[in-house]
C-alpha cells in the first residue's frame, strides 16, 4: 500500500483517512487482515504510536476491529466508510472553495479551475 503523507498535516488522521477512503472503495475488503502496525509504520515512515492511533480510531468508528493476537480486520462497514468518504471530500472542496474565495474566486471561477485543472490531470495520467 503507497502512503501519501503530508508533513503539513496531523499524521494520524491521515492514516484514518486513506484506510477508510480504501474501505469504501472496496480495496480492502469484509474480514480482510489488514497490515501489522509495525508494518504500516515502515511503509508510511511514521511512528508505530501514531498507526496504533489511527487503528484504534477507525475501530471507535466500526471501520475496523482488533483480533487479539491475530491482528486487524476490515469491518462489514462499506456503508459507514462511503459515508465518511463522503464527508471528508465535503470538508476538504469546502475548505478548496472558502480558500480559492479569500483570493477573489467565485464559485462559477473555482469550478472553471477545477475543471480545468481535473482535465489537465487526466491528460498527464495518459502521457
Amino acid at each position: 500500500m503507497q502512503w501519501m503523507i503530508d508533513k503539513e498535516r496531523p499524521i494520524c488522521p491521515q492514516i484514518n483517512e486513506q484506510i477508510a477512503a480504501r474501505i469504501a472503495l472496496g480495496e480492502f475488503l469484509p474480514g480482510e487482515r489488514l497490515s501489522s502496525v509495525r508494518d504500516v509504520a515502515v511503509a508510511a515512515g511514521v511512528n508505530p504510536n501514531t498507526v496504533q492511533k489511527a487503528f484504534e480510531s477507525l475501530e471507535a468508528e466500526g471501520l475496523i476491529y482488533s483480533v487479539r493476537g491475530s491482528g486487524w480486520f476490515v469491518a462489514d462497514a462499506a456503508d459507514k466508510a462511503q459515508k465518511k468518504l463522503q464527508d471528508l471530500a465535503e470538508a476538504k472542496t469546502l475548505k478548496l472553495f472558502q480558500s480559492l474565495k479569500t483570493l477573489g474566486y467565485t464559485p462559477q471561477q473555482v469550478l472553471a479551475l477545477v475543471t480545468a485543472v481535473a482535465q489537465a490531470g487526466n491528460t498527464k495520467e495518459e502521457a
